[in-house]
This record gives C-alpha cells, structure tokens and sequence, in this order.
C-alpha cells in the first residue's frame, strides 16, 4: 500500500509524535508499504527530501497565530492533490496536524486530545493563559472535524481512547493501537553507571508538571543526586530561574535536545526516570527508558497506568506531590535490591507487551479495512 502519514513536528524526529512516525514507517516500509509524510517546513517553501527510505514534504508554514494550523492545511492539500494519483491512505497524526479534505480513506491517530491536556496547564504567566483558552476553542474544532472525517480513529493508549469519548462525539469505538519501543537500539547495559541522578526527558512545557518536578528535586538533591532536564521549550527560562532561587541550581542539569545514541546513554546511568505531568498520552520515553532497563517514576497519566504496576516494575505517584516523588525516588537510591527488581520486570513488560511490530500489525489491520472497502 502507499500510505501519507500527516504530522506537525520536524523530520527526521526530535521528540515523541515524530518518533513514533519514523518508527510505524519504518517497519511498514519493511513489510514492502511506500510511506510519503508530509509535516510542517521550518521556512515558507516547500521543500522535499529523503530520511532514509521515507519520501519526506516539508509543506510551506506560516506562523500566523492562531490561524496556523488551518492555514498550513491549505500547503499541506496542495501536496496532497498532486500525491493522490499514487496513494492509497491518509494517515493523520494530531494534535496540531491540519484537518485535510480527500477523496482516500482518512485514518487519524490521536496523540493527545489537546482540551485534557490543556486542562492541566499550569497557570504560571499570561501566556499560559492565552494558550489555554486557545487551545479549548480552536483545538475542540479542529479535533472534532478530524473525527467527524476519519474512517476510524485510533488512540495510543486506553487513556487517551476514555479522554477523547469524554470530549467528543464519537460513532465507533476508538481503536487502541498503542505505542512501542525499537527494543534492540534501547536496551540495558552490561556496565554500571553512577546512577546518581535522576531523569527527565521531554519538553520543558505546560502540562508537564515541571515545577512540581522542581519542588521534588529540592527533597532529593539534598542526598548528593542530580536533576538532569533533557529537552527543550518555552518554560527553560522559568525553570532555570525557579531552580536558583530555590537555590538548587547547581543541582539541576539542561541537556537540552539530545540524538538517540546520547538519549539511550542517560537512561541506562539514571537513577530513575520520573514523569512528573498533570496529562500525557504515552509518554513515549516512559517506555524506551523501562526497555533500556531504567525504573520509571510517574504520575498516573496515560500508558504510564497499562503498563505500570506499582512497586513491581516501575512506581506511581500521586499528581501534583512533590514530597512523595521524592519519597519514592530516595527508597529506590537506597534499596539496590529494589532498583533491579524494578529494571528486570520493566524490560521483560516492553518485550512482551509494548513492541513495533505488535504495533504495526494493528495498525495494519486498520489499513486493511479502509483499503478493501474502498
């Protein structure tokens, strides 16, 4: 089959929503699909390249908020037309991918609901304000009409399957097609690093409950461990300052955005890796850091509830309590026994239930159906 995936991040991938696209494109291409994605530009030209055996089209962008993703559509249909002759489906990835108009079938993977997650943003400025209030208007329009014209709509994860029947209208059952893990590139190591700090891995943005994060790190760091931040986002100012005047600034690291190689390193030597968020639909680094072995710490968000099962190979934590994050994150630096009961059980959950390949089969079976009836 030949299949365009929509999506709104940059390719190749930086964070989780282009992650999980390279991958699915990948193992589809290895099972003889042709994949075309077509994502936002980071200028306003159009331009075409190849990552790998993908077929990649930066559609021109134009950062006119909060019109842009609406306007985007319009680049992003253009292409679409002239590809329409050789394709057979129209896979979209959202949040923020345009809703497009097109005589294929449509299927849509939600990511996210936008409305849950921005009714967990934290008010810290106006700004937060403003993207709240953004996102409930445009977002409810934009993700119902993507609904209104998906043949089948899939989710990656049960969470997000519940969140989007609470928000929206819905004729049939979401399909759960989950979220994976390449298990060979993240995988343990056979040395053993320091472990004397714990991990974050993401974007340093609302919803995240990264001053909560900051509030627990200021009970850990007291034990002589490090707060590493690995990613990038509009709050990294706010942070770094929050982390100064709460006087653990030489105790928090920004690592900024980092390539798979580097990524896979930090999980095998952490300590932990914490998700500290208020709403998440995966998070995909959950699951790559339990691959590599690395006990997880999180709220009770998204797969973090399918797949964890507390004290056995992760642990949860209540949202917004920063005192017993930090409680679990100080038993684990002390009970080694612990730690490595958590690191086997979580690898063993990822090889048995949370692969690529059970992924792609799924999402297969979706393909199927569309194709066969048009």
């Amino acid at each position: 089959m030949r299949i365009c995936m929509i999506m709104s991040t940059p390719f190749p991938p930086q964070e989780g929503i282009g992650r999980y696209v390279s991958s699915v494109s990948k193992f589809l291409i290895e099972r003889g699909h042709d994949i075309t994605v077509i994502t936002r530009s980071p200028s306003r030209r159009t331009k075409r390249k190849h990552v790998g055996d993908i077929h990649v089209i930066e559609a021109s962008f134009l950062p006119v908020y909060p019109f842009h993703v609406s306007l985007h559509g319009v680049f992003v249909e253009r292409q679409l037309r002239q590809l329409c002759p050789d394709l057979d489906i129209v896979h979209i990835h959202t949040p923020l991918s345009p809703v497009v108009r097109s005589r294929l079938p449509i299927i849509s993977t939600l990511h996210s609901t936008l409305l849950g997650d921005a009714g967990n943003y934290e008010f810290t400025d106006l700004r937060s304000i403003a993207i709240k209030l953004l996102t409930y208007s445009f977002g409810r329009y934009l993700m119902s009409e993507l609904i209104r014209r998906s043949e089948i709509v899939t989710t990656v994860s049960r969470f997000i399957s519940d969140d989007v029947k609470k928000h929206f209208r819905v004729e049939r059952e979401p399909v759960i097609i989950g979220n994976g893990v390449d298990c060979d590139a993240f995988s343990p190591s056979s040395l053993s690093g320091n472990k004397n700090y714990v991990l974050y891995v993401g974007r340093l943005s609302y919803g995240k409950g990264l001053f909560d994060l900051l509030e627990c790190a200021r009970h850990f760091t007291k034990s002589g461990l490090f707060l590493v931040l690995a990613g990038k986002g509009i709050l990294e100012e706010k942070l770094r300052k929050r982390a100064q005047t709460m006087q653990i600034g030489n105790k928090v690291i920004f690592a900024g955005q980092l390539g798979q190689e580097n990524l896979v390193r930090l999980y095998r030597d952490a300590l932990a890796l914490v998700v500290s968020s208020r709403y998440e639909a995966g998070p995909l680094v959950m699951l790559e850091a339990m691959a590599c072995g690395t006990p997880v710490i999180s709220t009770p968000v998204g797969t973090a509830t399918e797949a964890i099962n507390s004290w056995s190979n992760g642990i949860i934590v209540p949202q917004r309590s920063p005192e017993k994050m930090a409680e679990a994150i100080l038993t684990l630096s002390e009970d080694d026994r612990l730690r490595k009961k958590l690191s086997r059980n979580a690898r063993r959950t990822i090889l048995e239930r949370f692969t690529w390949e059970s992924v792609v089969n799924r999402v297969e079976e979706c393909y199927c159906s569309v194709w066969r009836k048009s």
